[in-house]
């Protein structure tokens, strides 16, 4: 059986929101009041969803420009895309949603079957929809527009869905990627212009972002556990192993962590090697840091005041 080629394009690859790996840092070196801590388990959730949808949407073979996580603004309005996909003749906007549980709707509020009443997904793709079709005409491309709001989870139902409506369901993913599949799409430089476009008006800092007060001596020094968040103790032959887990991370890439963890953290503050050994708690010497920092990152300044960016 000849197989089939791909000819769709990932022009923006989906990265980890700042907000949540700030979020995910903080979490092992203070204690997050409960309203910061329920912020980190909800973009914990919805970046597993989009995650989850990327692995889905590898399924998608016909020719295509895909765009992942755009943040942009019209006439003063920010909004957010999960995915757009450019195809020859549509635009298809994509809301992913990673909920799991009974839902239903009443009118046009969105509950869960215990009556709890959430912020209606089909209001934000609707939001969504609204302010691209605004920039699109702005920016002079005329070109029809299909929003979908997909469920992700396998877990979630929603009762008495209606019959007209951009919803996918967990058990309607297939067929509609098969659906995508049976479509005739051959882009053009007009496509490539959109998709170009677009990209130069995405927002890199979200005005979104919530995170809590933070300041460098009060936080928790030391050499954190990629896999599982718990503090490293020590190391032997180039190597951490974590008491909790039992993974393994070579002290190289242990250090060059600490240091963008510190960036993230602290950007207006220079990376040195004093700054550093005292961040990761002195569990590595100073030198070995200095050496991972002259080799990973580029020097400025002379000596003692030597930095690292």
């Amino acid at each position: 059986m000849k197989e089939e080629r791909k000819w769709n394009m990932i022009v923006k690859e989906r990265t980890k929101p700042e907000e949540l790996v700030i979020l995910q840092t903080l979490k092992a070196r203070m204690e997050l009041e409960e309203k910061d801590a329920q912020n980190l388990r909800t973009l914990e959730k919805g970046y597993e969803g989009e995650v989850h949808f990327d692995h889905w949407f590898t399924n998608h073979i016909v020719e295509s420009l895909i765009i992942n996580d755009l943040l942009l603004e019209v006439n003063g309005t920010h909004f957010q895309i999960d995915s757009l996909v450019i195809t020859q003749d549509r635009l298809h906007l994509f809301e992913v949603k990673n909920l799991e549980g009974d839902y239903y709707l009443d009118g046009d509020k969105f509950k869960t079957v215990a009556g709890t009443e959430i912020k209606n997904p089909l209001h934000q793709l609707s939001r969504a929809e609204s302010l691209l079709k605004q920039l699109l005409k702005n920016l002079g491309f005329y070109i029809p527009l299909e929003p979908h709001l997909v469920f992700i989870n396998p877990e979630f139902a929603l009762l008495q869905t209606p019959l007209k409506s951009p919803i996918i369901l967990p058990n309607q993913l297939n067929r509609f990627m098969d659906k995508m599949n049976r479509t005739t799409s051959k882009l053009t430089n007009k496509h490539t212009k959109l998709a170009e476009a677009l990209l130069s008006l995405h927002i890199k800092k979200s005005p979104f972002s919530r995170v809590p007060g933070y300041d460098f001596d009060r936080l928790r020094k030391g050499v954190i556990c990629e896999a599982c968040g718990e503090f490293l103790e020590s190391y032997s032959r180039n190597k951490f192993i974590c008491r909790q887990c039992e993974s393994q991370e070579h002290i190289e890439s242990v250090v060059i962590r600490a240091a963008k963890s510190f960036q993230l953290l602290f950007p207006e503050r220079k990376v040195t090697t004093a700054t550093l050994y005292e961040w990761i708690d002195a569990r590595i010497p100073p030198k070995t840091i200095r050496r991972v920092l002259k080799s990973n990152f580029s020097a400025k300044g002379e000596c003692s005041s030597t930095y690292y960016e």
